[in-house]
């Protein structure tokens, strides 16, 4: 025991040891660094969040008040701000709230009977279920008649709409640039150019060319008699071009590695269903999809988790108007520490990593480990 306690001890042997254990030694400095800096924020931000901020005589005063920011955000003063107001719900929009958890309870029966349920899956399930119809009829309320969306609706149909049409234009763009098509290089680094903008200069340029008055295209809308209508001062004009500004940021990123994906799928196989007269969908849906497929769910699950976070464009292209009509959880935050509001802020931050959290893992176990597996 004691030559064996001596042998470890011996630099001979802490040298073997280190020898056998240097990636994990080597590697330990920067988990460190990263966990520091990701963790500390966390739990200054959840002390914020439980807090009240106030300015006092030499400095500042916090007061822990629970979840008061949180009650305040859900149900009290705050809630049109995050939720927006509800509306009275149609026929139509009934059924569509009973058709969702009907296919909700559906997707968990089926989990439950069609195997051996865990703990941990049960329970991310059950989370998953109950945001997703939580969002849900938030959705629904603040979008029929008399309804307001609030920030939560807004960044949904930035990451819910956005994306998908961020990736359906990639997607197209990839497939036509992977085509023996006449200056394809040339479009390929066309249609990279704007990732390298940054998102700031986009949404001055997008004020600048949507300008009704000044703008370049000020003279053709005049032509059509529009002159006196300002897509700023209505809400889903304004939300309109800041999804066209994200969209023509962000549709190169999905562009650029679909295109990788699309150039390494099997060229035997496509020109073997060429031979067999397969045309090009069913070479899209048998070949080109089956192979692309998981690096498009990765890319998507990139992008889902950076739409989460938008706030240059609402900012500066609309300034979150009008109203609330264009501002995101992020911007309503930062809106929020803007006005020395820190434990609202922070509050507000915690409702958007619960969200977002909720929302990628949940895609990233029901898409894109799916994919992955199919693939292997």
């Amino acid at each position: 025991m004691t030559a064996t306690a001596d042998h470890a001890t011996s630099p001979r042997g802490f040298a073997e040891w280190l020898d056998r254990n240097c990636g994990p030694v080597m590697v330990l400095p920067a988990v460190i660094v990263i966990l520091a800096f990701a963790l500390f924020p966390l739990i200054i931000s959840a002390y914020l969040a439980l807090s009240r901020f106030a300015l006092a005589p030499g400095g500042f005063t916090l007061r822990f008040i629970g979840l008061a920011n949180f009650r305040k955000l859900l149900f009290g003063s705050q809630q049109y701000h995050l939720l927006g107001a509800f509306g009275r719900l149609s026929v139509f929009q009934w059924l569509l709230v009973l058709l969702i958890a009907g296919l909700l309870l559906y997707l968990l029966y089926r989990y439950f009977t069609s195997g051996q349920p865990t703990i941990g899956g049960t329970l991310g399930r059950l989370i998953a279920a109950a945001t997703a119809m939580g969002l849900a009829l938030v959705v629904i309320l603040t979008t029929a008649q008399g309804g307001v969306p609030g920030t939560v609706v807004n960044t949904l149909l930035y990451v819910v709409v956005g994306v998908a049409i961020q990736f359906a234009l990639g997607l197209g763009l990839a497939l036509l640039c992977g085509q023996p098509i006449r200056g394809r290089n040339f479009f390929r680094v066309l249609f990279f150019i704007p990732l390298m903008v940054t998102p700031v200069g986009i949404a001055y340029t997008f004020r600048m060319l949507a300008d009704m008055q000044k703008g370049p295209f000020a003279p053709l809308t005049q032509a059509f008699g529009i002159t006196e209508w300002s897509w700023a001062t209505e809400a889903w004009s304004a939300r309109l071009m800041v999804l066209v500004g994200d969209t023509w940021q962000w549709t190169p990123f999905m562009f650029i590695v679909l295109l990788a994906a699309v150039e390494n799928q099997p060229r035997d196989q496509v020109e073997a269903a060429k031979l067999d007269g397969a045309n090009g969908f069913q070479i899209f849906r048998d070949i080109t999809w089956p192979a692309i497929a998981p690096i498009a769910a990765t890319v998507v699950l990139i992008r889902l988790i950076e739409a989460f976070k938008i706030i240059d464009l609402p900012n500066v292209l609309t300034g979150g108007g009008p109203g609330l009509a264009t501002e995101s959880l992020t911007l309503h935050s930062f809106i929020a520490w803007r006005t020395q509001d820190l434990g609202g802020s922070a509050a507000v931050g915690y409702m958007l990593l619960f969200i977002s959290t909720v929302f990628c893992v949940s895609f990233f176990n029901f898409v894109v480990r799916p994919a992955r597996r199919h693939e292997a």
